[in-house]
């Protein structure tokens, strides 16, 4: 009775199903579309800030971890390509193939903030946290400390993203298991996996500013 009220319902509001995942995904574009706005005043604001203080980014750069931020980016790639064959596993009806790359995936955005956690703590032990822990005195002490603001300020916002997909990938997997999608109906699933794949998007334009521009 329960599953034919929310047909009933979905029908109400669309002529099939194929509209109402065009909707969806049509919002979950619109949404990205905001998101996209909100990071790029964040670039913009490093752009700017690197052309008034560019030997001081420089410097900064180079107190990054280049080993631990290129471990990174290989494991959010791969992450990218698990939550891949999640959303291609869900669209054949694979349950248990579409549950286990969920939580693949998952793992492998618990292990980028893990990494990306010792590496913060890194940081703050050797004095590179602004307004916490700033102990730098070298050349140019002001703009390597704003580098290193806003070098905290995107990858956190980019952190905070990464967790909530990881949460919602874990209702996935969960929902996967217990057999909630099929080849007719996985739209939450490539939902999910377009916000998953515009965190890695965002990481792909983060590694290089912080990581290997100064070292170019």
């Amino acid at each position: 009775m329960a599953a034919e009220g929310t047909s009933a319902m979905a029908a109400s509001h669309f002529a099939d199903a194929e509209q109402r995942e065009t909707a969806a995904t049509f919002g979950m574009w619109i949404f990205l579309a905001t998101e996209v706005l909100f990071f790029g005043v964040l670039f913009a604001g490093y752009t700017v800030s690197r052309v008034q203080h560019a030997e001081a980014f420089i410097l900064a750069g180079r107190h990054t971890d280049v080993l631990l931020g290129s471990i990174n980016t290989a494991v959010l790639l791969t992450s990218s390509l698990t939550m891949a064959l999640a959303v291609r596993a869900g669209s054949v009806g694979w349950r248990r193939s579409c549950a286990a790359w969920l939580v693949l995936t998952a793992v492998l955005g618990v292990a980028f903030l893990a990494i990306k956690g010792y590496e913060w703590h890194e940081d703050w032990l050797q004095g590179l946290v602004p307004g916490l822990r700033f102990a730098y005195s070298g050349p140019d002490a002001p703009g390597v400390e704003l580098f290193f603001f806003l070098y905290f300020v995107m990858t956190g916002l980019h952190a905070l993203h990464l967790t909530i997909g990881i949460l919602v990938i874990a209702v996935m997997a969960l929902l996967a298991a217990r057999g909630r999608f099929s080849a007719a109906y996985h739209t939450p699933i490539v939902l999910t996996g377009l916000y998953w794949h515009f965190i890695d998007v965002v990481w792909i334009f983060l590694y290089p500013l912080f990581y290997l521009v100064s070292r170019s």
